[in-house]
C-alpha cells in the first residue's frame, strides 16, 4: 500500500540504498520540506519497503509543470516485486490530477531498465554523479 510519509520516515532507506550507510542527517535534500513537495512510501504489512520523493522543478528546456523525482530507493529484499512500480504509478495518478506536465529524474545507469517499463525516456548523455556514478536524466510526460 502507497501512502504519504514525512521526510524522516525517507531517510532508513535512504541511507541503506542509496548512500552506503551513511548517517542519516546526510542522507537528507535541501528539497526535502520544499512547499508542494511531497513523499511517498510503498508498505508491505507494517514494514516501509519502498520510498520516492517529489518536488516542483522544471527541467531545462522542457516547459512548467515540471516535477522532479528524487531519493527513489526499494529495500533489496524486496527488490524486483512492483513495490516501487506501485508508488510510481500512485504518484503518477497523483500529479496528473494536480495538473502537473511531467515528472523527471537523475537516473541511475543500473535502473534504466526500471524507469523505461514505466514510460520514461532517456533525455541526456551519461553523466557522472560523484562518489555515486554513472546517471542519466529521464523524463515521463504526463500531459500530452
Amino acid at each position: 500500500m502507497v501512502k504519504y510519509i514525512n521526510s524522516a520516515q525517507v531517510l532508513p532507506l535512504r541511507s541503506k540504498v542509496l548512500r552506503n550507510g551513511l548517517d542519516l542527517e546526510k542522507c537528507t535534500f535541501p528539497t526535502d520540506d520544499i512547499e508542494n513537495g511531497f513523499h511517498l512510501g510503498c508498505y508491505v504489512d507494517e514494514k516501509l519497503v519502498s520510498i520516492a520523493t517529489f518536488f516542483p522543478e522544471d527541467y531545462p528546456g522542457r516547459g512548467t509543470g515540471g516535477i522532479r523525482l528524487r531519493g527513489m530507493a526499494t529495500d533489496p529484499d524486496f527488490a524486483g516485486k512492483g513495490y516501487g512500480a506501485e508508488l510510481i504509478f500512485f504518484a503518477i495518478e497523483t500529479l496528473t490530477s494536480a495538473n502537473a506536465s511531467y515528472i523527471w529524474c537523475n537516473t541511475r545507469k543500473v535502473a534504466i531498465g526500471f524507469y523505461h517499463k514505466l514510460g520514461f525516456e532517456i533525455i541526456s548523455d551519461e553523466f557522472d554523479v560523484p562518489g555515486i556514478g554513472p546517471h542519466f536524466n529521464m523524463i515521463k510526460l504526463l500531459i500530452l
